[in-house]
């Protein structure tokens, strides 16, 4: 376990982190601040990954799950005000859409990178983090926003119908329920860092090979 310990370590950081910058919107609300820390979690994954093996990684994800899970309870339990109402900072189908789409994209995100591990150094880490972060927004997206599951509970429906609301794509675009926008927003975001997070990748694994010899 210490020899994971810097990886558990970064990936409670990144889950807290992303936890408390989600509430910082940018760009006319499209985005927030958490959609650039998130997509991190996929490059310590794969460091674990590459570095330790598959089930010092799944470890990892395991642990910032945790760490999600508990967020989450937090926010749930704290209320905020707005249009004359109180609301949850954390909706319970926001939590469930974030835990599960953690849990299957990470766990996907490992398979991938073990079909890949014996080709040219950046085609696992890439190849991974591109099939991992689709499926992360995906399942998260629907899960915590689509009409299709109002239906499981009213109230939490109520919590999230905002971003059911047509609005412009992207702002400027045929009009689309708003969680879409936000949705190929946030994609946009992880597969730019996929990229960036190549170089980090490539370096971290080097440091912590050369300091096992």
């Amino acid at each position: 376990m210490t020899r994971i310990l810097p990886g558990v370590i970064a990936m409670a950081a990144i889950v807290v982190a992303s936890n408390i910058l989600v509430q910082f919107l940018i760009l006319d609300g499209l985005l927030t601040w958490g959609a650039f820390t998130y997509p991190l979690a996929f490059l310590v994954t794969d460091v674990m990954n590459r570095v330790y093996g598959t089930q010092a990684a799944r470890k990892v994800v395991f642990s910032g799950l945790v760490v999600g899970i508990i967020c989450s309870l937090i926010g749930s339990q704290i209320m905020l005000q707005g249009d004359g109402y109180e609301y949850p900072a954390v909706a319970i189908r926001i939590a469930i859409g974030s835990a599960t789409a953690f849990l299957v994209a990470q766990m996907l995100d490992i398979a991938v990178f073990n079909r890949l591990r014996d080709g040219s150094w950046w085609k696992a880490p890439l190849g991974s983090t591109l099939v991992g972060s689709t499926v992360d927004t995906a399942i998260f997206f629907s899960i915590a926003f689509a009409a299709l599951f109002n239906g499981f509970s009213a109230a939490a429906a109520d919590e999230i119908i905002w971003a059911q609301d047509a609005v412009p794509f992207l702002n400027v675009g045929p009009l689309v329920p708003l969680w879409v926008s936000l949705a190929v927003a946030d994609w946009g975001v992880k597969l730019t860092i996929a990229l960036l997070a190549l170089l980090p990748f490539r370096l971290i694994v080097g440091r912590i090979q050369q300091a096992k010899i």
